[in-house]
């Protein structure tokens, strides 16, 4: 299944994605580590068009400061490879690297308030 921003197939898959760990933010009376509620999801790509990267941007703007996403992420913590539509999520301004050519490099999009 392909990844998804608000039912929408990103044009270009990405190359990699993955979980972000969590920080603890702090310890418990117990000694345990508090972790917060939700998860990060990054989403990468070596080379990218302008206009591939247009789309991200759009998906971005769209709800920039002030709205949610429904994003398509594969399921955290299963037994299988599977894919969910997480709700709620909120969309980190996606970032570039150096132009290769006419190509853009180390573009990254950060997926935030998942809720798994």
């Amino acid at each position: 299944m392909p990844y998804r921003i608000n039912g929408t197939e990103i044009t270009l898959q990405p190359e990699s994605g993955g979980w972000i760990d969590r920080a603890s933010l702090g310890l418990d009376g117990n000694g345990h580590p508090i972790y917060p509620p939700t998860r990060q999801f990054e989403l990468r790509w070596s080379f990218m068009s302008a206009s591939e990267f247009n789309q991200l941007l759009g998906f971005y703007d769209l709800v920039g400061s002030t709205g949610t996403v429904v994003a398509t992420l594969p399921r955290w913590h299963t037994g299988s490879y599977s894919f969910f539509d997480y709700t709620g999520c909120v969309l980190q301004e996606p970032s570039v690297g150096a132009y290769y050519e006419e190509y853009l490099t180390e573009v990254r999009l950060v997926v935030s308030s998942v809720r798994t």
